[in-house]
């Protein structure tokens, strides 16, 4: 995993559902079951998107539906493949979001066992 690797990024809501559980939790699982090298979900306090709707975190609001972004690396075949599960997550569910890959180099990957 060390050098020229890939970063699948993917942004959604954390209202979003995939089969009645969070979208960003299954995908994260189903990057687990596809022995991707790992994944991060990282929650954002305000955001728009596609259709220039504010969500942001407000004490007063029950629900805001918070942006997520989710993040997983890997080689680039790796990637290539998770990306049509994940495409086919999205049109399952009919959630809404981005889905982009970069390229970056890793410098370290370790375990800590």
């Amino acid at each position: 995993m060390i050098g020229e690797t890939k970063i699948l990024c993917i942004y959604t809501g954390d209202l979003e559902k995939y089969n009645h559980r969070p979208l960003y939790e299954a995908i994260v699982y189903a990057a687990k079951k596809s022995n991707l090298a790992g994944a991060t979900v990282l929650r954002g306090i305000m955001s728009f998107g596609a259709n220039s709707q504010i969500h942001s975190a407000k004490l007063f609001e029950l629900s805001s539906d918070l942006p997520v972004k989710i993040e997983i690396i890997d080689t680039e075949e790796k990637i290539e493949l998770f990306v049509e599960i994940v495409k086919k997550m999205f049109d399952k569910s009919k959630s809404a979001g981005l889905i982009s890959v970069q390229n970056i180099e890793v410098i370290r990957y370790m375990s800590n066992k």
